[in-house]
């Protein structure tokens, strides 16, 4: 389960690195100007990340408790 959950947090935040970089993009800004909200991509990038990660923390102190 560790191993997972460490799988989980890095994957969490390679999608967060993504959603940053995507943030700063062409299309990105466009559709902040036309629709005054960044592009899906970009949100699903940051939200999908975020989960990722929080649910490899939730694991890591979840596993932490049943091997103590």
């Amino acid at each position: 389960m560790r191993i997972l959950s460490i799988g989980f947090i890095v994957a969490g935040i390679i999608l967060l690195a993504l959603g940053v970089a995507s943030s700063d993009s062409f299309s990105s800004n466009v559709s902040e100007v036309v629709n005054d909200a960044p592009s899906d991509k970009t949100l699903w990038l940051l939200v999908g990340g975020g989960l990722l990660t929080l649910a490899g923390i939730g694991g890591l102190f979840r596993s932490r408790g049943k091997s103590a």
